[in-house]
């Protein structure tokens, strides 16, 4: 089993949940590439992450938690859904990878390669969009676009980004497959 981001589902308005997600910690990565070739561009170091390319670390009392002498590394479970949100730019779009519950700023292995990066997400309230569906920019744009008038039309008012979620792995049917469009709204 894949542990999946917890989130607790405040309300259900026409077209969409309004979600609260807790804080959590995420693994990112900053990539420049098409929409459907963004998520490949960051798969490797991303995964190379969780498997293992990276240095334990060990809390020692309250002290500051350090780098194991041994150099260590520590495998992470695989969480979903791995999220891409659009950049400033176009074709610029960050990949992350929501870490498991259990680990803390304190205790999230150290990435090896440079360009991923662990931190921590604010707890937030979020309007979220389920559907089945190919991966395809055009199809994820859709439903943003049908879930920002559902969040308008709601009375609700958007204050970020939104996040293109997916929660199944490449090869399972596209009509199976779990995905999502969340959008952050003000409480």
């Amino acid at each position: 089993m894949t542990e999946q981001q917890p989130y607790r589902v405040v309300s259900r308005h026409p077209g969409f949940e309004l979600r609260r997600y807790p804080a959590h910690l995420v693994a990112e990565m900053q990539v420049q590439a098409p929409f459907t070739r963004a998520l490949i561009e960051a798969f490797r170091p991303l995964a190379g992450y969780l498997g293992g390319a990276n240095r334990a670390r060990h809390p020692v009392g309250a002290a500051e938690p350090t780098t194991s002498a041994a150099g260590g590394s520590e495998k992470i479970a695989m969480t979903v859904p791995v999220v891409q949100i659009e950049g400033e730019r176009p074709g610029a779009y960050l990949i992350q990878v929501v870490l498991p519950a259990a680990l803390t700023a304190a205790t999230a292995p150290e990435p090896v390669d440079a360009r991923v990066r662990v931190r921590e997400v604010r707890a937030q309230l979020a309007a979220a969009m389920r559907f089945s569906g190919r991966w395809t920019e055009q199809t994820f744009s859709r439903r943003a676009t049908m879930l920002g008038r559902s969040v308008t039309a709601a009375g609700l008012q958007p204050t970020g980004a939104v996040r293109y979620a997916r929660f199944d792995l490449p090869w399972k049917p596209w009509f199976l497959r779990r995905n999502e469009v969340v959008l952050p709204v003000a409480e």
